[in-house]
């Protein structure tokens, strides 16, 4: 049986970059997406052969269907097609500018769109595939200061929702739709998130990438609707089930008073309009950095 071929979005750090490298031990074909053309070509070279590397800004629709012909050009076809670009820029919604929540919205949630677009034409005349969109806990439980953020995850989840119920009623049963919902995780994310909040950023609670990572991959070979990672992603959807108005007020609490212990930090505009240079691993420096905010003395 011919290797499977899997697209990944967002592949050059992060999530998407381990699973590449997961799912290249494991034998499929790999086509790469991301906005920093010469981390492709580094991940592709790593991740052997059969991995292609194609510069994409999937906030591009035009960007979206070249990366899909482009899998089509060097494999025939794709199997697994992985929506997990995604960009935040956090802060009080009036004092974020308008550009980059819109920037926000153009990636995650277009991005997830039109990705899914060209993967769900492809699946149906092939008669089967898999579409996986990596959303968030956030599109279930919100946060404040991260409003435009959470507008896409929510959108995201809602998409997979109709399109799960679009192919159900053309009985369309081998092509699967999967959402996968992590916590904030130790990523390059929240060294590239965009931060208007004057402070530096304190994300509680925080899984390991790799627990996310599994769980993406576990998709991947065993596709499911809905999937939830860690213990506090499973309580966070209990208790926004049992009490969404004091587990909203709770978690607008915590994130008040997480933001306001925090030390200051310049306002600065991230990798949305820009690809940045740091952040280029699977893990991230928030944990590195929050050890050594614990440790400073207090004035």
């Amino acid at each position: 049986m011919p290797a499977r071929t899997v697209v990944i979005t967002g592949a050059s750090s992060g999530f998407g970059r381990g699973v590449a490298l997961r799912l290249a031990q494991e034998g499929f074909n790999l086509v790469l997406a991301a906005r920093r053309s010469h981390l492709l070509q580094q991940l592709a070279d790593e991740c052997g052969p059969n991995a292609i590397a194609v510069t994409c800004d999937v906030g591009d629709p035009h960007a979206v269907e070249k990366l899909a012909a482009a899998a089509i050009a060097k494999f025939n076809r794709f199997d697994v097609w992985i929506n997990n670009a995604g960009v935040a820029a956090l802060g009080a919604f009036e004092r974020i500018p308008l550009e980059d929540h819109m920037r926000v919205v153009q990636t995650n949630l277009g991005g997830a769109i039109a990705g899914s677009y060209v993967a769900l034409r492809h699946f149906r005349q092939l008669g089967d595939g898999t579409l996986i969109n990596v959303a968030s806990m956030l599109g279930r439980t919100p946060a404040p200061y991260y409003a435009s953020y959470c507008a896409t995850k929510y959108g995201i989840i809602g998409l997979c929702d109709a399109l799960r119920q679009e192919v159900a009623a053309v009985g369309a049963n081998n092509i699967r739709i999967c959402a996968v919902l992590p916590m904030a995780a130790d990523t390059p994310f929240f060294d590239h998130a965009a931060n208007y909040t004057g402070h530096t950023l304190h994300p509680f609670p925080i899984t390991d990438a790799e627990e996310i990572v599994d769980a993406i991959v576990g998709v991947v070979n065993a596709p499911q609707d809905e999937v939830t990672v860690g213990l506090s992603a499973t309580a966070a959807v209990i208790a926004e089930r049992m009490s969404q108005t004091i587990t909203h007020g709770m978690t607008g609490a915590m994130q008040q008073l997480l933001q306001d212990e925090a030390p200051e930090a310049p306002i600065e505009s991230g990798n949305l309009h820009r690809p940045l240079a740091i952040g280029t691993g699977v893990h991230g420096s928030i944990l590195q950095r929050l050890d050594v905010e614990r440790n400073q003395p207090r004035h």
